[in-house]
C-alpha cells in the first residue's frame, strides 16, 4: 500500500551544507478580511545525495520519511 507524498516546487537558496539544500517555497495568500494578495515564503532544508543541486535552481521536492532532525523532505527533481 503506497501512499502518496506531498510534493511542491521551490527555489535552491542555500547549497552549502553537505548533501542538504535549503529551498525556498513561495505562496499566494489572500488576507481574508481586505482581500489583499501577499506572499508568504517557506524555507525547508531537502536531502540532496549527490550534492547536484545550486544556488537559484528551480527543484520539485517531495515529503519523505524524516532523514534527520530538520530534514524529511528530498530533491526530485531539476524544473530549470
Amino acid at each position: 500500500m503506497e501512499k502518496h507524498s506531498q510534493k511542491l516546487i521551490g527555489e535552491v537558496i542555500s547549497d552549502k551544507m553537505d548533501k542538504t539544500c535549503v529551498v525556498a517555497i513561495d505562496k499566494k495568500r489572500r488576507h481574508p478580511i481586505y482581500q489583499k494578495s501577499y506572499h508568504v515564503t517557506s524555507k525547508i532544508k531537502a536531502h540532496d545525495e549527490k550534492n547536484e543541486y545550486h544556488l537559484k535552481d528551480m527543484v520539485e521536492i517531495e515529503s519523505t520519511r524524516p532523514i534527520s532532525s530538520s530534514k524529511s523532505w528530498k530533491i526530485t527533481r531539476k524544473i530549470s
